[in-house]
């Protein structure tokens, strides 16, 4: 199996009985997703929506790690540095996909079990059929790296209760499962050891077999958990996260003295302060946005002001290059980042805006 794994690629497509499935298959990088995998799991889609023998269709991971550790990073900073275009090609590939899914018409199912990070989440937290388990460790890190929760995250985290969504995606926090479905992130806790039984009865599945049976047939193998330990935490969280500027939320923390407000502090004095001033006004975009699509617009404006910044590659030097953890931000503090520096994220860029296939 593991030979010929190998020999299939970075992405596996293929049907299994009525199931429809693409795994990602890097799993010594944790699947994390390139260019050439994002435009196979687009082809696999088209595949697949055409096959009448297709009832579902099957999003999995290779290896025991996880389903996505998000996108080949390295291949972005690589790209920015020598002032390329992948970032626009891979991002502009990558959100028409998430919207895609979305909107798939036929039930699309994600085993999100493991290490669900970035682009993974892009890749299932959009789907109608959202399985995690006790393994599952999911975040949307990416103010670490002076960058912000994209591939529509916006969207889901400012959808979840309160500001929970808020907390997430500023401070990186990792969610297990049972708080991914808290925070609408996933729709059900399947323990991993019964994942082979549920996807042998996703094989069985008679073709135009409607979301809703399916959802049913998912259930009988779900253990009914639908809050974690975040959950328990979020009237203090809101009372924190609940501003629009940054600066307003770290004097919420720092004037209490409990050990998690501490803790969230500390945290969010490690995260690029452009990135956590970019993150928040997306998210209060996206909260009063009413389509995914509106989102992903927005982020990939964003998206390209920041490949071309230094906080990005500097963010990426830290913890993935030379892994030193130790970035030199710039700006260093929240409050000198101006008004002047964020508004090349939210503009308008003409030519190159991200346009959806059935867009006019």
């Amino acid at each position: 199996m593991n030979d010929a794994a190998a020999a299939e690629g970075d992405l596996i497509v293929r049907r299994e009985g009525s199931l429809g499935v693409i795994r990602l298959n890097r799993p010594k990088a944790i699947n994390a997703m390139t260019l050439e995998m994002s435009e196979g799991i687009d082809a696999a889609l088209d595949r697949f929506e055409t096959d009448p023998d297709v009832a579902v269709v099957l999003l999995e991971g290779a290896g025991e790690r996880g389903l996505c550790a998000g996108g080949d990073i390295r291949g972005l900073w690589e790209s920015s540095k020598a002032k390329g275009d992948l970032g626009k090609v891979f991002w502009r590939q990558e959100y028409i996909m998430n919207a895609r899914i979305a909107k798939y018409p036929k039930p699309y199912v994600a085993f999100m079990d493991g290490l669900v990070m970035g682009g993974g989440v892009g890749l299932s937290a959009h789907g109608r059929h959202r399985v995690v388990t006790e393994k599952t460790k999911l975040a949307m890190p990416e103010v670490g790296l002076g960058f912000f929760p994209d591939v529509g995250g916006t969207y889901l985290l400012s959808r979840s209760p309160g500001e929970i969504g808020t907390y997430f995606g500023l401070t990186g926090t990792t969610m297990n499962g049972p708080d991914a479905i808290y925070a609408k992130f996933a729709d059900a806790v399947v323990p991993s050891a019964k994942l082979p039984a549920l996807r042998e009865a996703l094989a069985k599945v008679a073709p135009g077999t409607n979301s809703a049976a399916i959802d049913n047939l998912i259930r009988g193998f779900a253990t009914g958990e639908t809050s974690g330990p975040v959950a328990a935490m979020q009237a203090r969280i809101d009372g924190w996260f609940a501003r629009g500027r940054m600066e307003d939320i770290v004097a919420a923390l720092e004037s209490d003295g409990s050990e998690l407000a501490q803790t969230t502090l500390k945290t969010l004095g490690e995260k690029s302060p452009r990135g956590m001033v970019v993150t928040l006004k997306l998210l209060r975009l996206a909260r009063a946005t009413e389509t995914l699509e509106e989102c992903l617009v927005r982020e990939y404006r964003a998206a390209l002001e920041v490949f071309a910044s230094d906080d990005f590659r500097e963010g990426v030097r830290a913890a993935v290059i030379d892994k030193d953890r130790n970035p030199k931000w710039s700006p260093p503090n929240i409050e000198d980042v101006t008004a002047e520096m964020l508004a090349p994220y939210f503009a308008e860029i003409g030519a190159d805006e991200l346009k959806f296939p059935d867009s006019k």
